[in-house]
């Protein structure tokens, strides 16, 4: 029997070895290193962690300590692969030289993951990226300057995500991604002062790619787009243009884009997919005349504009296998007090309406302007298949909401036991 008074106060350290470098990868890396005193066992988890993390702002009272600190924690490491490793660099405080050296040491611990921050200054990524054999993961951030040379093979590389960098030339951006035979996943949030105008995306095999651009950006810049494994395709912000070629594979496409020059094929190059999500001014880009999206089954629609819910007849007249249908009205827009939009129905009922839709969602439906009821009356009353339709409006008294359910049952199909639900 224990005696009273006595307890084991290290319960900790009779964990599984294993237990306790995940719970010290959970720590801050300094502090993880810091348990180096704690006993003998302790000495030399630390240098077993998957994971490394380090911010030069953290020893921003110690001058020149950032790199030298860094630097051994990174010769110290003994396990056999170093999994990640994220690096915030204040220029001021670890000069480009230093940052070089730090990883080129951490690529020797056969890194699969590196995410570097660059602040207060311009760095120029070292040649021994680009030749990195074990790199699986790469997030570059800021202020950085990719010069790429031609040589370069990333063959291991399947993520990459770059943020607000630049590049040297157009040929620095067309070497990056051709060294990259095995590149699946592409992030970029584009440097609004960029180098390269015409940004041309052409990796075989390239799965996913997200690019997000500001406000800020040359309305001439754009995109030239040739990926025939891509499945999902996400574009946000402002373009001067976007070519979008040889996509057979597309399944996903999310387009929230403003542009200054009319678009001529953005929608043609889309009508393979079978989710897609569309907010843009319908005036600035071209409907494909003949064109069908034979595979389409879910549809989300910003109604931001009057003319948008003419393009919504466009789309409902070309997506025969239209099953989910989600427009979405922002609470507060201008050009519903001032203007009355005039909707354009469709000549003759939709496939899709007929044979397909099942699901009908209108998030901020104005229930007082005439041609939002009237399309939501229109759809209500020719769709043979609909289980749900749900509509999303401002705060209303309990009057008026009895009278836009009513409004609204009247015209919903007795045939296909409709559920309408008012939020």
């Amino acid at each position: 029997k224990r005696g009273r008074g006595i307890v084991n106060a290290d319960r900790i350290s009779q964990l599984p070895e294993a237990l306790i470098i995940q719970i010290l990868s959970l720590l801050p890396t300094e502090v993880a290193v810091t348990t180096s005193v704690l006993s003998k066992q302790w000495q030399f988890l630390w240098k077993m962690l998957p994971k490394l993390n380090f911010d030069s702002l953290d020893q921003r009272h110690e001058f020149k300590t950032f790199s030298k600190n860094v630097k051994r924690a990174l010769l110290s490491h003994k396990a056999p692969v170093l999994h990640s490793l994220h690096l915030i660099v204040h220029l001021h405080l670890c000069n480009s030289m230093n940052t070089a050296k730090l990883i080129g040491i951490a690529f020797a611990c056969n890194l699969r993951k590196l995410v570097l921050e660059v602040d207060g200054g311009r760095f120029s990524i070292p040649e021994s990226l680009y030749n990195c054999e074990t790199l699986d993961t790469l997030e570059l951030k800021y202020s950085i300057l990719m010069d790429v040379p031609s040589s370069i093979c990333l063959k291991s590389l399947r993520t990459l995500h770059l943020h607000y960098v630049d590049f040297k030339d157009n040929e620095s951006a067309l070497n990056l991604l051709s060294g990259c035979p095995n590149l699946e996943n592409l992030v970029v949030h584009r440097y609004p002062f960029s180098s390269v105008k015409t940004y041309t995306i052409a990796v075989s095999s390239l799965k996913r790619l997200t690019i997000y651009t500001s406000s800020t950006v040359d309305p001439r810049a754009g995109y030239v787009i040739n990926s025939p494994s891509l499945t999902y395709l996400k574009i946000v912000g402002q373009i001067g243009f976007c070519l979008i070629e040889n996509v057979p594979e597309l399944v996903e496409a999310s387009m929230i884009v403003s542009s200054q020059i009319i678009n001529k094929n953005l929608l043609e190059s889309l009508t393979s997919v079978k989710r897609l999500f569309l907010e843009f001014s319908p005036l600035m880009i071209k409907f494909p005349a003949g064109s069908i999206f034979y595979q389409l089954v879910y549809l989300e629609l910003l109604t931001h504009e009057a003319e948008c819910l003419n393009l919504l007849t466009l789309m409902l007249n070309s997506s025969p296998k239209l099953q989910i249908l989600k427009l979405l009205s922002p609470k507060y827009q201008s050009w519903k007090k001032d203007v009355v939009g005039k909707w354009n129905k469709p000549k003759i009922v939709p496939e899709c309406l007929l044979f397909h839709l099942e699901t009908f969602m209108w998030k901020g439906y104005e229930w007082k302007r005439n041609d939002e009821t009237e399309v939501a009356k229109y759809i209500l009353s020719n769709t043979n298949r609909l289980k749900r339709a749900t509509f999303f409006s401002k705060p209303i008294s309990s009057e008026e909401r009895v009278k836009m359910v009513k409004n609204l049952n009247s015209v919903v199909r007795a045939l296909n036991s409709c559920q309408l639900l008012i939020k």
